[in-house]
């Protein structure tokens, strides 16, 4: 049965467009808008204001349609973190690697939303971002200071990426398409 079922999800994304959803949080002046726009339109710009609540942008890649939730990450808006991650195909957690500061705090908020008996599951795709800077924390290092290896409960995935300079955006991309398949 396996192989029919296989088979069929074949000829069902030849012909049917995929959908998904997806929640990028993170602390203010992580990347997230940045990394959607890298996402939609390959761009960047160093003029970006900071998210104020939410943004939706629905992205098309190949046949998958993506509806990405941009939430700001100042910390009035991050209690509505798990509103925006309920029922998502994936949950995009985007670090500033270069700001060894506030890794602590990231940490912080990211165990306290994995908590939330609403977001069980739920796929978690961890990005440390600028790393076009020479003070950047390798990938290890993000891993081990966030705990990663600590949650247990859901799929993790860490990617090192620079929204600025397009590293790793395609690999992020090949993640979140991979992932479309098991989508909500």
């Amino acid at each position: 049965m396996g192989l029919w079922d296989s088979l069929l999800n074949w000829l069902r994304s030849l012909f049917f467009k995929q959908e998904m959803e997806l929640s990028l949080v993170g602390l203010q002046n992580a990347g997230k808008t940045s990394l959607v726009n890298a996402v939609a339109t390959g761009g960047y710009s160093e003029d970006m204001i900071p998210t104020v609540g939410f943004n939706m942008r629905k992205v098309t890649k190949g046949n998958v349609t993506i509806k990405l939730w941009d939430l700001g990450g100042q910390r009035r808006f991050r209690t509505m973190w798990e509103r925006y991650c309920r029922g998502v195909s994936a949950i995009l957690y985007v670090v500033d690697a270069a700001d060894r500061d506030s890794v602590p705090i990231a940490k912080s908020e990211l165990h306290d939303l994995l908590t939330k008996q609403s977001l069980a599951g739920i796929p978690l795709l961890v990005l440390g971002n600028k790393i076009d800077k020479s003070e950047a924390l390798s990938k290890q290092a993000l891993v081990d200071q966030l705990g990663l290896e600590l949650i247990k409960d859901r799929e993790v995935c860490c990617y090192m990426i620079s929204c600025k300079d397009s590293v790793n955006i395609d690999v992020v991309i090949d993640w979140l398409i991979k992932h479309s398949r098991t989508a909500k």
